[in-house]
């Protein structure tokens, strides 16, 4: 059913192969879009992702000091991990 397939990472230009593997394993979790990038230039997304800035903030709903990956907007409400699920 399914055959390597040779994509072109959007970051680097470089030719990658998409896998049957991996386009199993895509169709199993239900991701409908191909990959963009090849490994090299996902493992560096995450590491820098990693490394993103955190800012210090006191949750409005509980009060606890949390750190968020954005800089918060005035005006508008911060919430911890545990406070931001439960909103959901």
């Amino acid at each position: 059913m399914y055959e390597d397939k040779t994509l072109t990472c959007k970051d680097c230009g470089e030719e990658f192969t998409f896998t049957v593997g991996e386009q199993e394993f895509y169709a199993e979790k239900g991701f409908t879009n191909e990959p963009q990038r090849c490994k090299n230039c996902r493992d560096a997304r995450k590491a820098n992702r990693a490394r993103r800035e955190m800012f210090t903030v006191v949750c409005d709903e509980c009060g606890k000091e949390t750190q968020v990956p954005f800089k918060p907007t005035e005006g508008r409400p911060v919430y911890c991990k545990e406070c931001f699920a439960n909103k959901k």
